[in-house]
């Protein structure tokens, strides 16, 4: 099933979609009817779908339980994190007063301390801080502006932006803001999301699974088929359905960053949706997409936002210095050229 499917390669037309095709889901959704052993789920979530595959299901874990424990948890993580739910754990400290170390629980406070982390590795090129910056270009609750925004208007937000203004303690857990910054976590924790519904299910005993949300994902153990799992990589196709390159990833999490699904046009420029905080603009290198394999979901959204900011070059040069192993489309005059780090091609070689 998941390994009958040959990959077209290296389409060189259309635009790239920088998520993850699931052969897994869209061939076992399409073909095969669930058995008791083998189990799919499906909902939505964090603005998204998430869709999850468990095999060889523990006897005593019941179907609509299990669902109920996924919903729930992932529920959790929006009451946590989200900044669209006024109440959240994140929409409140972002209320409180600046200069008091608040306390918080112990997932807000991990997930800020990864992405204080992936900031200072990345040299500020990720940032949970970017919002007002988001919001000014139009790329968040905000509707497109009526004007592109002057060098004053960036530069007043600039004021309010900025991780350096954020500290983590743990045991107790708190998060203290020396400016009035406010964090969005937008960046970071749908890939969060599918590392607590991965936890849950291994607590349930179960070992053989694939959990994806919106495109971000985590895998474990083996296939409906007995065999590796196998994800696509999109390949640069207006339907999104062709792949460019096909990789084994039992046992880690991938994640995509891109940024030509949401931008606007004006007066012949494109302003694509990715704003690099540094700067306070809207990224204008020819990195097309970059995916992220890492041991944890989180890590790999972190870090595949971050070397979106970067570009090619930049973030290529963290990917091997760090040995991150990381997938690069890169837009060309031609079309799409490849470029991977060495910690990449050991996954490519083993899925040839």
């Amino acid at each position: 099933m998941l390994n009958a499917i040959k990959a077209p390669k290296k389409a060189k037309t259309g635009p790239v979609l920088p998520a993850l095709f699931l052969l897994c889901v869209a061939v076992i959704f399409s073909a095969c009817t669930p058995t008791p052993e083998n189990w799919q789920l499906s909902g939505r979530t964090m603005g998204t779908t998430y869709h999850i595959t468990v095999v060889d299901v523990p006897r005593g874990v019941e179907h609509s339980q299990l669902q109920t424990l996924i919903d729930s948890e992932l529920q959790q993580v929006n009451q946590e994190m989200s900044t669209y739910i006024n109440d959240s754990e994140l929409m409140r400290f972002n209320r409180s007063p600046v200069g008091e170390a608040i306390p918080v629980s112990e997932p807000l406070a991990d997930i800020v301390q990864m992405s204080l982390d992936i900031y200072r590795r990345s040299e500020g090129a990720f940032e949970v801080t970017v919002g007002p910056l988001v919001n000014l270009w139009g790329f968040g609750p905000q509707p497109e502006p009526e004007r592109i925004p002057t060098d004053a208007d960036i530069a007043r937000l600039q004021q309010v932006v900025g991780s350096d203004a954020l500290e983590v303690t743990r045991e107790p857990d708190t998060i203290t803001r020396n400016r009035p910054v406010e964090i969005d976590l937008s960046a970071i924790a749908k890939g969060h999301g599918v590392d607590r519904v991965a936890m849950l299910l291994e607590r349930q005993g179960i070992l053989n699974y694939l959990v994806e949300i919106g495109g971000e994902l985590r895998t474990l153990g083996m296939n409906p088929k007995g065999k590796a799992w196998r994800i696509g990589i999109e390949a640069p196709d207006s339907m999104g359905q062709m792949v460019q390159e096909s990789i084994a990833v039992s046992g880690k999490a991938v994640a995509t960053s891109g940024d030509y699904r949401n931008y606007y046009e004006r007066d012949g420029v494109r302003y694509a949706h990715s704003i690099d905080p540094r700067t306070g603009r809207p990224l204008k290198h020819r990195l097309a997409s970059v995916t992220v394999i890492a041991d944890t979901c989180a890590e790999a959204d972190g870090l595949a936002t971050a070397l979106n900011v970067l570009g090619v070059e930049a973030g290529m040069a963290l990917a091997e210095r760090e040995k991150l192993a990381v997938f690069m489309l890169v837009k060309t005059d031609k079309g799409f050229e490849e470029r991977y780090s060495t910690a990449f091609a050991p996954y490519l070689e083993r899925s040839e």
